[in-house]
């Protein structure tokens, strides 16, 4: 049985789950032998960057929602589809999901009503497709077992990468243009998704005084269809904080790669892309230890107790204050952050594919009887 892959995600903004499924549908493509295909199936309205993915198949009937649940499982009739954004046609057989996390069921308050009633509705209709479920962390695997029922065996565990940083050209100019100094600011990201614990990096900013030096780029914007934040319409003005909303992947390369460290205090994370990333361009961390944030950065990392506005801040103030450890925190999580690669989460995930439908790297079929 051939397979395609899912590509409502070539239509969305780039947030960490379209940039795990865009990552992972070009290594897999790149494994693909010559003379075969690994399809995309996409919907009329793709954007760069997956609307440069190789082997597409436009539907144009329809978007958003309504193309996934009804032009995606009629144009994939007899086809294996492979869904890397938690969602995936409801009434379509033969499927494997992508999962990132639980967090409509552990953490709901942080999104719309309408939201978590429609995630929750397609966790609730998983279970009884028995699909083979890919998510990115032990963590997220453990949170699927208990709320879905699915006993283990059924999920995969893939891990995200951070690698496609190289592709990535730096944009110094952004330091420039926000009045920063090397080492002499830090960047705070994911700015108003609730779960980022925005709140509690204001208040523990307000208790480094001694730090009056350090400035602190708050990077990133709110999707009011998908979160319920009040920072949205009303941000707190301090001369200290720099609000520079979305910004390019070179502006944020380049701010990692200047930065004193990353502050990422969240309360939530399936995995935990950004700190992987500050690390692979040399930017010390200072991190949550709740969820599965200590899974991924491991010892590379300076851990905070998210919920403590004065441990946020000490943590911050150590890591500030001692340029040593500043250098060392910068080289353990260079090391740690190589240890993740897409070509490898790809060949992971054609491995999982190739057990559940027989099939080869293309789709094509490895036998007359497969599927």
């Amino acid at each position: 049985m051939a397979f395609a892959i899912n590509g409502k995600f070539t239509s969305q903004p780039v947030t960490g789950v379209q940039r795990v499924a865009y990552e992972l549908t070009r290594a897999m493509q790149m494994r693909v032998p010559p003379g075969e295909r690994l399809e995309i199936f996409v919907p009329r309205n793709a954007r760069e960057p997956g609307a440069l993915l190789k082997w597409q198949r436009r539907f144009p009937w329809l978007r958003g929602t309504l193309w996934e649940q009804i032009t995606l499982p009629i144009a994939a009739r007899g086809v294996r589809l492979l869904n890397l954004c938690n969602t995936n046609p409801v009434f379509k057989r033969r499927q494997v999901v992508m999962v990132h996390d639980m967090a409509v069921y552990d953490v709901p308050g942080g999104f719309s009503k309408k939201f978590v009633l429609w995630y929750r509705l397609c966790f609730f209709m998983l279970p009884r497709m028995q699909p083979m479920i890919i998510t990115v962390s032990e963590f997220s695997k453990s949170r699927i077992c208990h709320h879905l029922k699915i006993d283990e065996s059924r999920v995969a565990v893939v891990s995200p990468a951070a690698d496609h940083l190289d592709r990535v050209v730096s944009e110094p100019a952004v330091i420039e243009r926000l009045n920063l100094v090397k080492d002499a600011y830090c960047v705070v990201v994911g700015s108003l998704d609730p779960r980022k614990n925005l709140q509690r990096v204001l208040e523990a900013i307000e208790k480094l005084g001694h730090l009056d030096h350090v400035k602190f780029v708050v990077v990133g914007g709110k999707n009011a269809r998908i979160f319920n934040s009040e920072l949205a319409d009303e941000k707190p003005q301090s001369e200290r904080v720099v609000w520079a909303g979305f910004v390019t992947d070179g502006e944020l390369k380049a701010l990692y790669e200047n930065a004193g460290c990353l502050v990422f205090p969240s309360l939530y994370e399936g995995f935990g892309l950004p700190p992987l990333e500050a690390m692979y361009c040399g930017c010390p961390v200072v991190a949550s230890s709740r969820t599965a944030i200590p899974e991924v950065c491991a010892e590379a990392a300076i851990y905070c107790d998210a919920t403590s506005a004065d441990d946020i801040a000490a943590k911050i103030a150590l890591m500030m204050m001692d340029d040593a450890l500043r250098q060392r925190y910068r080289a353990m999580g260079l090391a740690r952050a190589r240890e993740f690669r897409w070509d490898m989460s790809a060949q992971s995930v054609l491995e999982i594919l190739e057990g559940q439908a027989g099939v080869r790297l293309s789709g094509v079929p490895a036998s007359a009887s497969a599927g």
